[in-house]
Formats: structure tokens, sequence, C-alpha cells
């Protein structure tokens, strides 16, 4: 605790100034098990007019979803979750150029335009820690770190899990003083290390690969999971394939939605709905 509170007034004087924001205190977002919800990350959310599908929850791009449309989300009654990737560097987001060259290790797999980003370093936790400023200053009720595990990856840093374990809590500590909740994205080894200080989980095919009794810790805690699911037939989801997927993510008690793995504004659900949200590009 004290280490985050160090970090925080380490940066503060510097973020503030950049990203001036109400820090009054108040309990960051606390979602319910079995939210539903809704994500699109490569296209941008049209809310100008009343969205679909009628879900609770809606994780969105960070960089790409303006204020406006994080404020007509929230006005149609929505929680805005924001995606950022914080394990990885991304050569087109604004803030790229600040990373320096030693920050970053090996290319993501499948991935070729991304680099592992180590997780250790001074400048990288500054960095996003502006992101989470950034994420407040917008107004979204939750953050969505991405590629926190490294260390199960060939990352060229010797990243452990301890290190994204580290991370994680001072992400969370950075989140907490923002009034901002965070949501730990798939890195199950560490789920014990940390889902006491994060409020959700965002995880990617764990029914695929049989996982999804790992984020019982989250459940019994009253903390969600937000499953995705990467059908092979998306969007014609077959009745058996869906049931199948479906069995094994209720029973976990997670929010599951099937997507294609752009995740554009198609979604399929659990009780064989679709949807199409409306995007602007």
């Amino acid at each position: 605790m004290h280490s985050f509170i160090t970090l925080a007034i380490t940066f503060g004087v510097g973020i503030a100034a950049a990203f001036p924001i109400d820090l009054s205190p108040r309990s960051a977002w606390q979602a319910n098990v079995g939210s539903s919800w809704q994500i699109i990350l490569s296209d941008v959310v049209d809310a100008s007019n009343t969205v679909s599908p009628n879900v609770g929850i809606f994780d969105v791009d960070l960089f790409d979803t303006d204020a406006s449309t994080i404020s007509s989300l929230k006005n149609q009654g929505k929680k805005v979750i924001c995606y950022f990737s914080a394990g990885s560097y991304e050569p087109n987001r604004p803030d790229s150029s600040q990373f320096r060259q030693n920050d970053m290790g090996r290319t993501l797999d499948g991935w070729p335009d991304e680099k592992w980003l180590n997780l250790k370093s001074t400048n990288v936790k500054n960095i996003m820690a502006k992101r989470v400023k950034l994420a407040a200053q917008k107004g979204c009720n939750g953050i969505d770190p991405d590629n926190m595990d490294g260390y199960g990856n060939n990352n060229g840093l010797g990243l452990q899990a301890s290190d994204s374990v580290n991370f994680m809590k001072y992400l969370a500590g950075i989140a907490k003083s923002s009034n901002v909740a965070i949501g730990l994205k798939n890195s199950l080894e560490i789920i014990p290390s940390v889902v006491g200080v994060v409020q959700f989980a965002v995880n990617e095919q764990c029914h695929q690969y049989n996982e999804c009794g790992s984020y019982a810790p989250f459940t019994a805690a009253g903390k969600p999971v937000f499953n995705i699911e990467y059908p092979d037939s998306a969007p014609s989801v077959s009745v058996s394939q869906r049931r199948k997927l479906c069995g094994a993510t209720g029973a976990a008690h997670l929010s599951t939605v099937m997507k294609t793995m752009d995740l554009n504004g198609w979604v399929q659900f659990c009780d064989a709905s679709t949807a199409e949200t409306a995007t602007v590009s």
C-alpha cells in the first residue's frame, strides 16, 4: 500500500497538470457477477442514438473513443470500461513516442506491430499512470489493461509473474486514487495475487482452453468475469456450439459474449440473441 501511495505522489504533480480531474474521495464502481456487456475495439460506438444491445456495460478503446461518446453512453445508463494495452507497445497511439527503446522487448506472437514492455521500467509506469488518468478524465467507469501476461511468453525482457503482479498492483493504486475500477485481463496464473485489488476480470477463450474454473476466486468474491469466446463459425454460431460453450461458462457464472476476432459491433449472447451495435468507423 505504501508503495502505491509513494508512486502516486511521485507522478502526481505532472499527471494532475496534464489531466485535471476531481479526486475527491469516493468508491470505484463495482459491477455485479453476471452483468451484461458488449465489447467493441476495432470500431467506435455510435452513441448519437439509443445503442444496441440493451446491456449495462460497454468495453471500448480508450484512445479511439472520445469523451462525448462515453458521456452519451453513460447518459443512456451504461457503464463504460476503457481498454488500453498496458503490457505492450503499439506504434500508433498518441503517446507511443514516449516509450524508449530499452522499454521494449520481443514482438508479440501474432501481433507484428506490438512489442512487450518492461513492466519494471519507471518510464513505462509513468506512461501507464497517465493513461489511467486519461480514462478518469474522459469519464470511464473502469479500465481494461491488456497484455499483462508477458511472463508466459517469449518477451525478451526476462519478465516473471511477480513483475505482472507488482505492475497490476501499481495500476490498481493509481486507479483507486482516480476513482476508476480496474480489471485483470487473462493472466490466470496471477489471479490469487491480484483478485483482492481489482474489481473485475476480462477473459478470452477460457472455455476453449478449459480454464473457466480458474475464475472461481472472482465470482466467489462477488466480482464479475467478462468472458469473450471466438467461435470459428461466428457470426453464424450453431445451436450445439452455443450450448456447449455457454454451458461451461454459465456453470462458472461468467458474463459470456460470442464475438468475431476483430471485436466489431456484432455480438451473440448465451440466450441466442444477437445484436449489431452501430459504429461510426
